[in-house]
């Protein structure tokens, strides 16, 4: 065994991280590290690293304990790491990048034609052929990669770690890619392949560890996890916390359409998604991550430009260029995020609520206080926000009340339809239950919610009909009668069966 973590721990301000995680690599061996956003992946890839100190566990790496204090001690035991973002020199060359802080010297000087040579040697293994003395801004993402792991095989890497390697490459070069991790595994060298296409995991490695939670849930043969096990081991819920929600959601009559989307695409992160949004209903969208859920949300909005297919907003054609367009045709979205895309810390409840509708609240460029406060006690008393007063810093809210101020940002605007991403996370099951409501609450009154989410219990509880993504691409549309845990497991795993 190349690498043995055993009951690794690791809390941040008392909040468990991880919780006696667990990771096995052995020689020669690729092995696919999964779990959704939050399950633990980068924290226990960090303390192997050195980039975090670990609580309680032990670290076994090449037979001998190991406890590396920063990085570099980790990458002069042989543990390379290559992360989604590619850290590269862009205006140096290839072969400068490949060498640096080790280049060849004679005579005290840098030797730059056994720094080219080499370079090209390595490269070569990998079979590409590619001018060495240009700089590696000039490449592709996949050109990048190889320059990353031709430098990992230079400092003699005995494993090498890569993070989302695929996300920003077309099919071709992910052909590439693996080709390079095949020649890596014959030189004996072990990869810890953490990903998130299902279908990528299948044809490349040879074991998978799961995390959820902070634990490590599973650690099997590729061959001998089912799909279907594997997206149910990444997702395993307790689905009783919202059933009395469930009751509150159903089918109703068919209504007007407010939004139609048909095979959609931008780049490789969405490639055909189809979707419809009526008035007066919850639409939920599911997917494993990295399925372009959040990516399709931020089309719709104008956020991203729109490079295929059709989007049609109350029966006509859309194709936003910026988000306050979207905002002016009556679209609102409450982003994943609230923290770093929607509120603003420092700044107070009522300010932060009014922040989308200040272009119709001023004048001359004085805001109509009056009529601002007016607005904000409405919204406070209507979405029950537990507050001192609209003055009150909107940091000072719980995670709840500060979902509700975004919420209110955009029905203030009275919009027809609400984007919402992640509408509860990072609250507690109390609040998760009242945000769940007050959409249910929304979508009765006939505002068109498109809802995203990873957590297949809200999905159930509250939506009208679930659209489901792999890989950006729509898979299966579920109606409410046909709603169930083991259908949206099914159509998760729709694309490796």
């Amino acid at each position: 065994m190349l690498l043995s973590m055993q009951g690794i721990c690791k809390s941040f301000n008392g909040i468990p991280a991880l919780r006696a995680a667990s990771l096995e690599v052995g020689e020669a061996e690729v092995m696919a590290l999964v779990g959704q956003n939050g399950a633990g992946k980068s924290t226990l890839i960090k303390i192997l690293t050195g980039a975090y100190r670990r609580d309680e566990g032990a670290v076994v790496f090449a037979g001998e304990g190991v406890s590396f204090s920063m990085p570099a001690e980790s990458q002069a035991r042989g543990i390379a790491t290559i992360y989604q973002e590619i850290n590269l020199a862009p205006q140096r060359s290839v072969a400068e990048n490949i060498y640096l802080s080790r280049e060849p010297r004679r005579f005290g000087l840098i030797d730059r034609r056994a720094m080219r040579d080499g370079a090209a040697a390595v490269l070569r293994a990998f079979n590409l052929e590619i001018d060495v003395d240009q700089p590696v801004a000039g490449f592709s993402a996949a050109t990048r990669q190889m320059v990353a792991i031709a430098r990992a095989v230079t400092q003699k890497a005995r494993l090498v770690i890569m993070d989302e390697p695929t996300s920003s490459l077309d099919e071709r070069e992910v052909g590439i890619l693996f080709d390079t991790i095949r020649t890596l595994k014959r030189g004996g060298v072990s990869v810890v392949f953490i990903g998130h296409r299902l279908e990528e995991l299948y044809r490349i490695c040879d074991r998978v560890t799961i995390m959820r939670d902070g634990k490590t849930v599973a650690t099997a043969a590729m061959a001998d996890m089912p799909k279907l096990a594997l997206v149910r081991h990444m997702l395993g819920k307790e689905l009783a916390a919202f059933e009395a929600i469930a009751k509150d959601a159903d089918e109703g009559a068919q209504r007007p359409v407010r939004l139609s989307v048909r095979n959609a695409g931008a780049g490789v992160r969405v490639r055909d998604v189809s979707l419809t949004v009526r008035e007066g209903e919850i639409s939920g969208l599911a997917g494993l991550l990295g399925s372009g859920r959040t990516e399709t949300a931020n089309l719709i909005f104008g956020a991203d430009r729109l490079q295929r297919g059709e989007i049609r907003y109350n029966g006509e054609a859309r194709a936003y260029r910026q988000p306050a367009d979207a905002i002016a045709d009556g679209i609102g979205l409450v982003a994943e995020d609230r923290k770093v895309d929607g509120i603003i810390p420092d700044m107070s409840i009522r300010e932060n609520m009014t922040l989308a509708l200040l272009p119709k609240l001023a004048r001359a460029g004085i805001v109509d206080r009056a009529r601002q406060d007016e607005i904000v006690e409405r919204y406070i008393t209507a979405l029950a926000i537990k507050c001192t007063s609209p003055d009150q810093p909107i940091k000072e809210l719980s995670g709840g009340n500060q979902q509700k101020v975004l919420l209110g940002r955009w029905l203030c605007t009275d919009p027809k339809l609400l984007i919402v991403d992640e509408p509860t996370r990072g609250i507690d099951i109390g609040a998760k239950s009242e945000i769940l409501r007050l959409l249910r609450r929304l979508a009765d009154e006939g505002l068109g919610v498109l809802m995203i989410s990873s957590e297949l219990e809200e999905l159930l509880a509250a939506a009208d009909r679930v659209t489901v993504l792999s890989d950006g691409t729509s898979v299966a549309v579920l109606p409410r009668k046909e709603l169930s845990e083991a259908a949206l497991f099914a159509a998760m795993a729709h694309q490796v069966e």
